[in-house]
């Protein structure tokens, strides 16, 4: 898959970062969004479904309850979340309002994607509102969740790639405010090359893509590259481009060579989609005898466990390790009160057991 194959996705999600939202006074550049909205509305003429997810609620919601910059205390980031989100959403509003286009507001947490009853309901709300004609737009719930601003999964980066891989979409098109990944910091090094396109995200490719982001936005390349391996396992083309460029969503579905493209590898079952990009809720640590065994595909028997951490309930996801290093995913057969209790007897079933990595 090369370029000239993306103007074949037919579901797209959009990630817009913070950076590339907000104008130089940390507000929502309401001309940008306009621009934004029109581009989506060309996708749609073409057939295309489009999933926005949507930073930028903290960036501009923290001057409006009084303050000079963005805050780093949890509660007032969690004010500014909650401030900021109505005008993110009103300024989404009034831009589709002149298509009369219309859109749904989606706030998740990372647990509605851990849970399966609940990452299938809320798959079946997506689905449902695409049929509707309904353009949804994400954003992580941070007034409930501080996992993005404890800043452990980037500006959204990770929220668009879980949000790509568990609705099937072809296309991950990251906006920031930069054309790409390059050989070094372009804002550093004049030297610096654009990648057009990686096959695939080794050891060296991660170095390049170094540290966070501003202030204002908690991602940087590095959160880019965390989600483009999510997405690009399930299947999904990712685009990181740089969201001022004219008409860039245009340009990304016509093949033309703009920001950087990571290929996708072969699209992950359902199920194991689900598995792999769970929270998980615990930790299984087995002998060298049982991990030999599992990486030969065969099902996890309790005599086999040395410890087992966590509290978690039956059929939830947990990692599985030995001597520190985990190698697998797996739905467990029993609670974890149970099976520290349970000395024989089959804890993972081989078809429930997904190998990470040897």
């Amino acid at each position: 898959m090369g370029r000239e194959s993306l103007g074949s996705a037919k579901r797209i999600v959009v990630k817009i970062g913070t950076n590339a939202l907000t104008n130089e006074q940390g507000l929502v550049d309401q001309i940008f969004v306009s621009g934004i909205a029109g581009q989506v509305m060309q996708l749609k003429k073409q057939g295309k479904e489009v999933i926005i997810v949507s930073s930028g609620a903290i960036g501009s919601g923290f001057r409006e309850i009084g303050l000079e910059k963005p805050p780093r205390d949890v509660a007032m980031r969690q004010a500014s979340f909650a401030v900021g989100q109505n005008r993110l959403m009103f300024s989404y509003a009034k831009a589709f309002g002149k298509f009369s286009q219309k859109i749904a507001q989606i706030l998740l947490t990372y647990d509605a994607f851990s849970r399966r009853q609940t990452y299938l309901n809320l798959r079946n709300a997506f689905n449902l509102l695409l049929e509707l004609d309904v353009i949804p737009i994400v954003n992580e719930n941070d007034v409930v969740s501080i996992n993005e601003i404890d800043r452990s999964f980037g500006d959204n980066d990770k929220l668009s790639a879980l949000v790509a891989s568990k609705l099937d979409a072809q296309l991950l098109v990251i906006l920031s405010d930069i054309g790409g990944l390059y050989t070094a910091n372009p804002r550093r090094d004049k030297k610096a090359e654009r990648i057009p396109i990686v096959a695939e995200i080794t050891r060296e490719i991660e170095k390049t893509a170094g540290g966070r982001g501003s202030e204002t936005s908690v991602g940087g390349m590095k959160s880019k590259i965390e989600a483009a391996k999510i997405a690009a396992a399930s299947g999904c083309a990712v685009v990181i481009a740089d969201g001022r460029a004219e008409n860039v969503l245009q340009k990304i579905l016509a093949g033309e060579d703009i920001g950087t493209l990571f290929l996708p590898k072969k699209a992950l079952a359902s199920k194991a989609k689900w598995v792999f990009f769970s929270q998980p809720k615990g930790r299984i640590e087995v002998d060298k005898g049982a991990m030999d065994a599992l990486l030969k595909r065969k099902s996890l028997l309790s005599n086999g466990i040395t410890a087992v951490k966590g509290d978690f309930r039956e059929k939830e996801v947990v990692e599985l390790s030995c001597n520190g290093h985990v190698f697998a995913r797996g739905l467990v057969d029993f609670d974890s009160k149970k099976l520290q209790k349970k000395k024989e007897g089959t804890a993972i079933k081989t078809e429930n057991l997904y190998i990470i990595e040897k």
